[in-house]
């Protein structure tokens, strides 16, 4: 499966985000400032994996199809990494 730029992107800014906490800490900011910002950082981890998980859902949904079978387990897969990731 190929990801397109804009989940790789995300996946750097996330990264810039954690290297931006680790500095906060080194520094003594705040707690809540930090507490913020990894909130920031959980909620687009959390919008990337749905990304993900979307774009797989259809490409595999359209290979099930293709194969003449149900994408019922498909979609019963995708479910239960979505609950996973939570």
């Amino acid at each position: 499966m190929e990801y397109d730029n804009s989940i790789k992107n995300r996946l750097k800014r996330i990264e810039g985000q954690v290297r931006g906490v680790l500095s906060m800490m080194e520094e003594g900011k705040d707690c809540r400032e930090i507490v913020t910002q990894l909130s920031a950082i959980r909620t687009a981890v959390d919008r990337t994996i749905g990304t993900v998980i979307g774009a797989n859902l259809e490409h595999c949904i359209q290979e099930e199809l293709e194969k003449g079978n149900s994408p019922s387990q498909v979609i019963q897969e995708a479910v239960e990494l979505i609950v996973k990731s939570r």
